[in-house]
């Protein structure tokens, strides 16, 4: 595989259709589902023609546009490993506040 080869491959790789998926309709009611895409990619070479490269490419759910009556509303996606992640991260960080706090207050 060349270079041109593998930025065709990105390209298709990176299109409108990746962020927002096919329009799913019933009773009267569309949904259009959004996603979060990334991607990026590299190669390179050398002067006796040895080379390569490679791309990557990640994508998450964000929330789904709802059409209904002429009315456009968004509903996002709820990340129930994302919200505990930060939960966590929070409790950290106020048991270290606590913690700094009771030695100031020790010291006294």
């Amino acid at each position: 595989m060349n270079v041109d080869e593998m930025l065709e491959g990105a390209r298709e790789a990176m299109t409108v259709k990746r962020v927002y998926g096919e329009p799913i309709e019933r009773e009267g009611l569309t949904i259009v589902p959004a996603a979060d895409v990334r991607g990026g990619g590299g190669g390179g070479g050398d002067k006796e023609n040895n080379g390569g490269g490679g791309f990557g490419l990640s994508a998450r759910p964000v929330g789904v546009y709802v059409v209904k009556g002429g009315e456009i509303e968004w509903e996002p996606a709820v990340d129930v490993n994302r919200i505990s992640i930060m939960g966590i991260a929070a409790g950290i960080v106020a048991l270290l506040v606590l913690r700094s706090v009771i030695k100031a207050l020790a010291g006294r």
